[in-house]
């Protein structure tokens, strides 16, 4: 048995199945057949699950040679966004000959077929987002040379971290509205445990804060239409802000759908802003206040860490910068 905090090796699992590590080698190298019997086999692989045991792909690929490919492990519930990510990191990739294979981490269905079970799934390395961690823990990607994508620095299971100035981009949105008048705020915050949201959570109150004569109170949504409408429209009736900013675009929508079920315009009732500037920001009316998220710069910004990884260097550069883009759906607060 593999003691606690180390990783469990080869000679742990044929230990547990009662095996040679040799046979241990043949199963997992799926090379067992003729050599090894069925029954046998089974135990194996029983055993290696177990006891959480991956092949060290580090080693097997100094054998064989780099598969060159990497793993992008991302949530499903933003899809647009991330498939930017993809875009970009694939660009990457092809460039230094490396494919991508991306991991959707499912929402709510329990964890997908795991990529890892395999020993010829070899990969060399993983780009993760933190929305998705829960994803990567299960498949056992922290085990891998890792990248992670809007991640705490302090705090990250990877070897370098990429993110968003997704900071600065909740200044620029409270910056804006203050600017304009608003003191009364509501926030749209996305439910998901994830240090994205918390950091523009803890950034606006700390901005709003700041300045006297500000009120501001969440409300917390699922990142669906759906679930921001019902959520703003139970906040909204209870009190009413001038200004509703929002986690994400989707959140917005709902927010949107939530002010006019109750009678009252955008912006001049309640201004509304977003953050991601999906697709779906200019295709409501008014087109919505948001901040633009260079998804395929953060999937190649990603790539790019992750190559730096590989060869054992420190990627330097730093936060990517993001922009607030100012449309229709906020203006000054109605005069009482």
């Amino acid at each position: 048995m593999a003691r606690a905090g180390t990783r469990p090796t080869s000679r742990d699992v044929a230990q547990a199945a009662g095996v040679s590590q040799a046979a241990v080698s043949l199963v997992l190298g799926d090379k067992w057949r003729g050599r090894v019997s069925e029954a046998t086999a089974q135990r194996v692989r029983e055993a290696a699950r177990e006891l959480g045991y991956r092949p060290n792909l580090a080693a097997r690929n100094l054998r064989l040679g780099h598969t060159r490919t990497v793993l992008l492990v991302v949530p499903a519930l933003t899809t647009e966004f991330f498939a930017g990510v993809y875009t970009g990191a694939a660009r990457v990739a092809a460039e230094h000959g490396f494919g991508v294979v991306l991991y959707p981490s499912p929402e709510g269905i329990g964890p997908a077929r795991d990529p890892f079970a395999s020993a010829q799934a070899a990969l060399d390395g993983v780009i993760a987002s933190s929305m998705a961690a829960d994803a990567l823990t299960a498949i056992r990607g922290d085990q891998l040379p890792l990248v992670m994508l809007d991640s705490d620095p302090e705090g990250s299971l990877g070897a370098a971290t990429v993110n968003l100035d997704i900071t600065d981009g909740i200044r620029q949105v409270t910056d804006h509205l203050l600017g304009l008048g608003h003191r009364n705020f509501l926030h749209l915050a996305a439910d998901v445990a994830s240090w994205t949201f918390e950091i523009r959570a803890r950034e606006l109150a700390a901005r709003i804060a700041a300045v006297p004569g500000t009120t501001m109170r969440t409300a917390h949504a699922p990142i669906s239409i759906e679930g921001a409408l019902t959520a703003a429209e139970a906040a909204l009736r209870r009190h009413p802000p001038t200004a509703v900013i929002c986690d994400d675009d989707k959140l917005a929508a709902g927010a949107y759908k939530a002010i006019r079920r109750l009678g009252l315009r955008i912006p001049d009732d309640i201004s509304v802003t977003g953050l991601d500037d999906l697709a779906l920001a200019t295709a409501i009316d008014p087109e919505l206040t948001t901040v633009r998220l260079d998804a395929e710069l953060f999937g190649e910004r990603g790539m790019k860490a992750l190559l730096a990884v590989l060869k054992g260097r420190e990627p330097t550069e730093g936060d990517i910068p993001v922009r607030l883009v100012v449309r229709g759906s906020t203006a000054p607060p109605p005069a009482h």
